[in-house]
């Protein structure tokens, strides 16, 4: 399997690739190269609408010259950690950043995500943050304002009083919790144009459709996510001494099928 930089044909195989429609995986079997290569400079370089050979391999050139020099003679490189290779780290730190980037997630923000996620702790300061993206604190300050607004993030102090930002187990459940009550949101206001725009007319129609879709769906996430956050952190837990484990089952049955309180979208039965 070659290894190094794509070259600047290979970048083109590429763009013809997603022009003919082919995933990401059967290009890397034509390329012989790892599918999270092609992910990875496909996602930095625009998307698979946006992706231009020309402009990947300049845009490579010139991330490849903004790079540090060479640390001076004498200086070790950074012991792995735990035994791990720091560059397929980095490697896939990049690329979980440019898929939450595809997701919507403005970069900073995604990075900052990414940053949390695959430390150890899941929990950095400030200052920590800057340093390891090597960007200004005022950068980081809006990028976690954003992610706390979407629940990704949540802020705690430490022994030192220093504040830190924490992404863990629940992080996503939270996030999707958040974006349920958002969603009840848009489902009231459809409501609230049905009667606006009467009864049986089309525009009236099409809002109650849109109105019982997102209903159905926000809840039926909301139970599942509260479901899959039981089951996970039942099994996770260590059992009582001297009781015996729940099983998943009876975590399934008996909890984790809530109504989705406190996130907006629980609906009275008549409706």
């Amino acid at each position: 399997m070659p290894g190094g930089r794509l070259t600047q044909a290979e970048r083109q195989q590429i763009a013809s690739g997603l022009a003919d429609g082919l995933a990401y995986a059967e290009i890397a079997r034509q390329l012989d190269r790892p599918t999270s290569t092609i992910t990875r400079e496909v996602m930095r370089n625009g998307g698979p609408t946006s992706y231009r050979a020309d402009l990947a391999h300049r845009a490579t050139e010139h991330r490849t010259h903004r790079r540090r020099p060479a640390a001076p003679r004498g200086t070790q490189a950074p012991s792995p950690v735990d035994g791990r290779d720091m560059e397929a780290v980095a490697a896939f730190e990049e690329t979980f950043t440019t898929v939450m980037m595809a997701s919507g997630m403005p970069k900073m923000m995604s990075r900052v995500m990414a940053c949390l996620t695959i430390t150890d702790s899941g929990s950095l300061t400030a200052a920590e943050l800057a340093q390891r993206l090597q960007v200004s604190p005022a950068s980081i300050s809006k990028a976690v304002t954003f992610l706390e607004s979407q629940a990704f993030v949540r802020r705690e102090r430490d022994e030192r009083r220093r504040e830190r930002y924490i992404v863990d187990d629940d992080v996503w459940y939270q996030s999707m919790v958040a974006s349920a009550r958002s969603t009840a949101q848009i489902v009231d206001i459809a409501r609230q144009g049905t009667k606006v725009l009467g009864p049986r007319t089309p525009a009236a129609n099409r809002l109650e459709n849109v109105a019982r879709f997102l209903d159905f769906v926000t809840e039926s996430i909301t139970r599942a996510a509260e479901q899959a956050r039981d089951i996970l952190h039942t099994s996770a837990a260590p059992p009582p001494t001297g009781t015996a484990p729940a099983t998943a089952t009876a975590t399934a049955t008996g909890t984790g099928t809530g109504t989705g309180t406190g996130t907006g979208t629980q609906r009275p039965d008549h409706e």
